[in-house]
């Protein structure tokens, strides 16, 4: 296995790198989980129906090969949208994803950034274990989301687990130093499929002339830990590249 670390250490020798990825993997093996629970379909007959207009009823995620996760039925027999694009009016952003709502997404207040939750992921119950997605406001243009907090939860049929809430962020305009990462990428392969749930998070920018890996498998990622069980989750360091060595590398020109 191959460890791509920085250099660049922190209060208390680790990197940045290395505080993420202690907080990422605190906190989201569970929320990994309730993921799980949802087979994806191609119609929404066997679907529940959504509790209000603010719950997410489709999510699409264009990292790789385009793929849609449906979550519930839009009340009054109105369709969940089903477009790939997120230019709608029912769609909220995050990074590759596109989260659907039966509502325009209009109607949502800004959210003040490190402040207001932006939307929850909790566990819905019932025979399937669906994952409810509720949005509260919008991120403006250019932030990112975060783990804000997470709360203990008791579902409707007695089931203990937690509701994740997130919150907005700007982006980092922080540059990034010699050899340190400036992109963290969590690749998770679904069970019983060969669909990957890959969560890519910026840590720095890179500098004039550079550019940062936009997936795990372009070139300047390199493969960082890895682990087994359950989850099987895998990691990728992504390093600034200069523009000329990455066209050489992924054109040959």
């Amino acid at each position: 296995m191959v460890t791509a670390k920085s250099r660049m250490l922190t209060v208390g020798g680790k990197t940045a790198e290395d505080h993420f990825l202690e907080r990422f993997f605190a906190e989201w093996p569970r929320c990994f989980n309730y993921l799980d629970s949802r087979t994806i379909e191609n119609s929404e007959k066997e679907l529940p129906e959504c509790a209000d207009r603010s719950e997410v009823c489709s999510k699409v995620d264009l990292y790789g090969a385009p793929w849609i996760e449906r979550q519930c039925r839009c009340p009054n027999g109105h369709a969940c949208p089903s477009s790939l694009y997120g230019d709608d009016g029912h769609t909220i952003v995050d990074k590759t994803r596109r989260y659907k709502l039966c509502e325009p997404v209009k109607r949502l207040p800004i959210c003040h950034f490190f402040k207001d939750i932006t939307w929850t992921l909790a566990p819905g119950g019932g025979p399937a274990n669906a994952t409810v997605q509720r949005v509260y406001c919008r991120c403006r243009p250019n932030s990112v989301t975060y783990l804000l907090r997470r709360q203990p939860h008791r579902s409707p049929d007695g089931n203990q687990g937690f509701v994740y809430a997130f919150a907005c962020s700007p982006q980092s305009k922080l540059r990034c130093q010699h050899k340190e990462p400036c992109r963290l990428f969590t690749v998770r392969k679904r069970r019983n499929s060969q669909l990957e749930e890959v969560n890519a998070s910026p840590l720095c920018q890179c500098p004039r002339g550079h550019r940062c890996p936009r997936r795990h498998t372009d070139p300047g990622s390199t493969p960082a830990r890895s682990y087994a069980g359950v989850l099987e989750i895998k990691t990728y360091s992504g390093y600034c590249v200069p523009y000329r060595s990455y066209e050489e590398m992924t054109y040959g020109i």
